[in-house]
């Protein structure tokens, strides 16, 4: 029982279900886990203890009824502070946002998660307003890595990472709009998932249009389609949100398959160690009956196009907001908006047609190739409260994680699992890219990849 922190949403539950564990038990170990490890990697911006503890009691009272509310009731979870959650500000790491206002809205994320009875601990860090690869703002400081806390969790949704890899909740839902969820997954050693765009309701809508991905994170490739059946309910809000459907992996065959296996999509420079874990962990594929071939994707760098939806996005969000000095934002998100503000309708069009021909070209693909795998990140997590790589002549975030945007542009599904550690006990994920629309396909491959997680290592040998 000492160990409740470390349990899986999956072996939570089943405890619920035969009495041997009680939702208030499992709350307060995560709450413990706050306790011992937020102050060192600031993974929480909010936490509401007392809010979790009565929510924990009244789904305690239901599994003894025998009426949970849904597979997920009473697991500690935690949400991304960029959802709307009624009761809870918002303040998406700025102080441009005013924390008096009423905050009376539940985002479809923050709804879902209630209505199925999870226990919510809190609201995780994010870089300001989610702008770049790691976890750092004005207002809540750096997000450290729980295996080095020298090191950079990733972003922009490391406290989620955090979050769960500590045992701080075994459940975080968080946004991906260019890696933020399989960046920080990787480099904290637990499973990220964005799914196919539109699988899971948004609201209010993004400035980044189709780039704006909600995904979840978890300890566990089997945890996933128990949170996605959670979060892919209808929202009348969103308009662009698909028809919900089952994200079970259970039963899916993948004898067969094939599998595109490309270590730097014929342009990135990969670390070599990181190279190494991941080919090592695709070579194992071949154990289940697929049939993987060496394959590039085809396509050029389009960090480009992306730069100008990304920019133009935040310029545009940036104009119409208020509150705030320019002397408190992020000085690379004020470079980042001012040079958006610079781009024209064209350019904005041009970048947005790129974005669409990728989307063709890899429906294309898909015709040829079940799944494409690839790195996660090219890189091991560098050193915490940089933006880029010390002493690298990177000048964007996007460049050292061009596995991610990529997939965000033709809206795919892509899920990162932990496959490894390097040399410095660091951990190393693999990204498995699927066909749009064919989320459980995805998971299935990823749990056959997944290795036992070594995460609560961490606390031991990092701590």
């Amino acid at each position: 029982m000492n160990d409740i922190a470390r349990w899986t949403a999956t072996a939570l539950v089943e405890a619920y279900a035969t009495g041997e564990l009680s939702p208030v038990e499992a709350t307060r170990a995560a709450l413990r886990a706050v306790d011992r490890h937020n102050d060192d990697h600031r993974a929480f911006c909010l936490v509401d203890p007392d809010a979790a503890l009565a929510q924990a009691r009244a789904s305690e009272e239901r599994w003894r009824a025998g009426r949970p509310l849904g597979r997920l009731d009473g697991v500690p979870a935690s949400i991304k502070d960029l959802f709307l959650t009624r009761g809870w500000p918002t303040l998406r790491g700025s102080k441009r946002v005013d924390p008096g206002q009423p905050w009376a809205v539940d985002s479809p994320v923050a709804a879902r998660l209630r209505e199925n009875g999870l226990v919510l601990l809190g609201k995780t860090t994010t870089s300001e307003y989610g702008w770049k690869g790691v976890t750092d703002n004005p207002i809540d400081g750096i997000t450290r890595n729980p295996w080095d806390r020298s090191r950079t969790a990733g972003g922009s949704s490391g406290g989620s990472a955090v979050a769960v890899a500590t045992g701080m909740g075994a459940l975080s839902v968080a946004t991906d709009a260019a890696g933020s969820v399989r960046i920080p997954a990787a480099f904290c050693g637990v499973v990220g998932f964005k799914p196919t765009y539109g699988r899971i309701p948004l609201y209010p809508p993004s400035v980044l249009g189709t780039l704006a991905h909600a995904g979840p994170m978890a300890r566990s490739v089997a945890d996933i389609p128990l949170i996605m059946d959670v979060l892919a309910a209808p929202d009348p809000r969103d308009p662009t949100a698909l028809e919900p459907r089952a994200a079970s992996f259970h039963g899916r065959a993948w004898a067969g398959l094939r599998v595109a296996f490309s270590p730097t999509l014929g342009y990135v420079d990969v670390d070599p160690e990181v190279a190494e874990i991941v080919a090592r962990a695709v070579a194992g594929l071949a154990a289940h009956g697929l049939v993987v071939e060496e394959a590039d994707p085809g396509f050029a760098d389009p960090f480009p196009a992306f730069d100008v939806l990304w920019s133009a996005g935040y310029a545009h969000s940036f104009a119409v907001s208020t509150g705030g000095r320019a002397a408190d934002v992020d000085p690379g998100l004020r470079a980042l908006v001012e040079r958006g503000a610079h781009h024209s309708a064209t350019d904005y069009l041009e970048a947005h047609g790129e974005l669409l021909r990728l989307g063709i070209h890899m429906g294309e693909f898909h015709t040829r190739f079940d799944l494409l795998i690839t790195p996660t990140v090219p890189i091991e997590p560098f050193a915490a409260g940089h933006d880029v790589p010390p002493h690298s002549a990177m000048t964007s975030w996007a460049q050292w994680a061009p596995f991610s945007f990529p997939f965000n542009m033709s809206r795919q599904p892509a899920l990162s699992v932990p496959v490894g550690f390097t040399s410095r006990g660091l951990p190393v994920g693999l990204q498995v890219v699927g066909p749009r629309h064919h989320d459980e396909l995805v998971l299935t491959v990823g749990a056959l990849l997944e290795r036992p997680s070594r995460t609560w290592e961490c606390d031991e040998v990092r701590g």
